[in-house]
């Protein structure tokens, strides 16, 4: 009972793990703000290349190469 008891005493580690949890929190933290940016810039680089591709065709689709006949 005396070990438990010092081991429960011992407090010679503690500063190393809380420093570990900070860092982990701090990676996790990074972590999610750098997937929202870079969703964010994926969808802004997406709809410069669309408004990009409308500006330099006209704003024009292609016709489609299979015209069905008008109806008699």
């Amino acid at each position: 009972m005396s070990v438990f008891c010092s081991l429960l005493s011992d407090q010679s580690g503690t500063t190393a793990v809380e420093y570990g949890l900070i860092a982990a929190l701090i990676a996790v933290a990074a972590m999610t703000a750098m997937g929202a940016l870079g969703n964010s810039q994926s969808n802004t680089f997406a709809m410069v290349s669309d408004r990009a591709a409308n500006a330099s065709g006209g704003g024009e689709l292609e016709p489609p190469d299979f015209v069905p006949p008008p109806p008699e």
